[in-house]
């Protein structure tokens, strides 16, 4: 039997614990496989909030920190772009900060948000992942996934570009891990019915699977894929 090469993934969330929420369970399952994992958070996800302090901040990292343990994120890249604001940047100056760490890294595979999420961050990450990974010559990117949030994704409004997934990870295995990962970040999550309660998002691992015939997955729209 030949063994696979490991791959380098690069993930890139707008927001520390997107990417827990989007894809926690695949992060685990691609560490598990061996592939090494990187992480790039666009904007710290607090200071679009009433009577923030450096205390909401310094919890947030801790949490972020704690959770990409968990997932065995190898290592993070904080671009530091103002929450909830991105959209009011030039795109080239976002695209420009993302490209070093696309050029140290070189990627195979790259996860990101969903084009048509309710929140613009979400939405500005993308475009630029992809303007970023333009398909060069010689770019390493091979593919590149979209990821669903809750309290994002399925709020977008019906002219937004819906949520089809193509792709599934059985992360029956990972589902765990990614609870754990979510459980870092409680000050995030919200109490029953809210779509962003840890029973919730069980709920969602578990519709995922079981519309696959698996016990638990994670469901993403494919950007590209090259083979």
């Amino acid at each position: 039997m030949v063994q696979q090469a490991s791959k380098t993934v690069l993930v890139v969330a707008a927001h520390a614990d997107d990417e827990a929420l989007g894809c926690g369970g695949t992060i685990a399952r691609h560490v598990m496989e061996g592939n090494r994992v990187h992480l790039v958070v666009m904007a710290d996800g607090v200071h679009s909030r009433l009577d923030v302090n450096p205390v909401d901040l310094e919890r947030r990292l801790m949490a972020a920190g704690r959770a990409q343990k968990i997932l065995g994120i190898e290592e993070v890249h904080y671009l530091g772009f103002p929450d909830n604001r991105m959209d009011s940047l030039p795109l080239l100056d976002i695209v420009q900060a993302l490209e070093p760490v696309l050029h140290q890294l070189a990627p195979q595979v790259v996860y990101t948000h969903h084009h048509g999420d309710l929140n613009i961050d979400h939405r500005i990450t993308q475009q630029a992942v992809m303007t970023a990974c333009r398909p060069q010559p010689g770019h390493a990117v091979k593919e590149i996934y979209g990821f669903e949030v809750m309290s994002s994704t399925e709020w977008a409004s019906p002219q937004s570009e819906p949520f089809l997934p193509s792709f599934f990870v059985d992360i029956t295995a990972q589902l765990e891990t990614k609870q754990r990962a979510l459980a870092a970040y409680a000050e995030e999550l919200r109490p029953v019915p809210h779509s962003r309660s840890m029973e919730h998002l069980e709920a969602l691992a578990r519709h995922r699977g079981y519309s696959m015939g698996l016990d638990a997955a994670e469901a993403f729209v494919v950007y590209r894929l090259i083979r």
